[in-house]
């Protein structure tokens, strides 16, 4: 069994795609962050690969950049909205976004 290091950046990370599907309970800070800061890592170096591998031609978009932020999508919601119940807001909060002028500002 691994020995499980709190604090330790990946445990956060693999904590967050783990939970993919739990939209209940609540994310620390530090999840939230130590997963945003390992999945742009993760997209910058698969961004990179694409323009090395000129894999950006094939479909007019970066494939594999694309293929990171379609698998990390679901995790992140489901991360936000965890971090939403930490904060005393229901997993709703997420979709004021989507209002015009209201989602900006708040």
């Amino acid at each position: 069994m691994v020995a499980r290091r709190e604090g330790h950046v990946m445990t956060y990370y693999l904590q967050a795609m783990r939970g993919f599907s739990d939209f209940r309970g609540r994310a620390r800070r530090a999840e939230y962050w130590m997963f945003a800061l390992v999945y742009l890592g993760i997209y910058l170096v698969a961004g990179t690969l694409d323009v090395v591998l000129g894999t950006t031609q094939l479909l007019g978009a970066p494939v594999l950049a694309t293929v990171v932020a379609l698998v990390h999508l679901v995790p992140a919601i489901a991360l936000l909205v965890r971090r939403l119940h930490d904060t005393g807001r229901s997993g709703w909060w997420y979709f004021i976004g989507l209002v015009p002028l209201v989602g900006v500002c708040c």
